[in-house]
């Protein structure tokens, strides 16, 4: 797992936002809902991307798999900048870069059988020949845990495990290097989740696939991530291996994480619940991110935004506590 697959560099995604005071000819401002991101994620590993809800982690995947262009920065992949691409060239690419979605039913035709839904894939990519369609799709969701007999069900016949292994089928039938997984488990049952999870780790053993896991869930991330990045308000502020991270969270951020999990075997000490709420980002932001909420604070924080530094091997954070460490 030394290849890498895809580089994230200074991305950034940039919305209207829109006052109710505002009048008709006012400069509208900007929400910076993704903002100076960067990461990578080597072949064959899942990297799990972890923050609260609205932090703009499902908008990083949408950027990735080109749902949605990138205001400034690039999204390398294979020597390709995904951001400069139009339609036209971007669409060779979707072969291989997929998303399975949060509400994967919301996503499907419900007057269609689940097998044409599947067929249908394979024909915007070229698959003309309709034995070959119908065995790759059996194939695959033979894959994800299904059979033969769900081939000529409605998605509605599914149960809510069962349509999530039907959104992994949609995304692996056309044979991906890289899968986006936005919350595919957290409107399931814990149980469920469980075998979505391991249907998931099983594939990626087995066909070799990377994942970018997204979740606002620390044990789904913990349980499923090789590495793992912390989002907040738009932007890394911890980076590490998943052990490393645990044993030893560095950020404020991440401490308040894992101090609002009610798990009794988590290490907590010095560790403080996160109190307030996310400030909105504009252009005019500036300082740390997380300075409104931190309660180790400094004058500093308020002005100046602190470097994303490697503390040990793999191991970066955003934070003047480690300055010069």
């Amino acid at each position: 797992m030394t290849n890498q697959l895809l580089e994230i560099k200074n991305l950034q995604k940039t919305f209207p936002l829109r006052k109710q005071t505002a009048g008709l000819f006012s400069k509208k401002e900007q929400l910076l809902a993704v903002d100076n991101l960067s990461f990578h994620i080597k072949e064959g590993e899942t990297y799990g991307l972890v923050g609260e809800s609205g932090c703009g982690k499902s908008t990083t995947g949408r950027m990735i798999v080109g749902l949605e262009k990138p205001s400034n920065g690039s999204i390398i992949y294979q020597g390709k900048d995904l951001g400069t691409l139009n339609d036209k060239e971007f669409f060779p690419l979707r072969k291989e870069l997929q998303m399975v979605f949060q509400n994967t039913l919301s996503a499907l035709n419900p007057r269609q059988r689940i097998g044409s839904i599947l067929e249908d894939i394979l024909k915007v990519h070229g698959v003309t020949n309709a034995t070959e369609r119908r065995e790759q799709v059996i194939d695959v969701l033979e894959k994800v845990g299904l059979s033969e007999y769900h081939y000529f069900r409605f998605p509605h016949e599914l149960s809510g495990g069962q349509v999530q292994r039907l959104g992994i089928a949609s995304a692996l039938v056309i044979k991906p290097r890289l899968i986006v997984c936005d919350e595919p488990v957290s409107a399931l049952d814990v149980s469920i989740q469980a075998k979505v999870l391991n249907t998931l780790m099983e594939l990626q053993q087995d066909l070799h696939l990377s994942l970018l896991f997204i979740s606002h869930d620390i044990g789904v991330i913990r349980y499923i991530s090789d590495r793992i990045g912390v989002m907040y308000l738009g932007t890394l502020v911890e980076e590490a291996d998943t052990d490393e991270l645990f044993s030893n969270p560095l950020h404020p951020y991440t401490k308040g994480l894992f101090a609002s999990v009610p798990d009794p075997y988590m290490r907590k000490e010095e560790m403080s619940d996160l109190k307030g709420e996310q400030p909105v980002r504009t252009k005019e932001f500036k300082g740390c991110a997380f300075c409104n909420r931190c309660p180790y604070a400094m004058d500093k924080c308020a002005e100046e935004t602190p470097e994303f530094l490697e503390i040990s091997s793999g191991h970066r954070v955003a934070c003047y506590l480690y300055e010069g460490e």
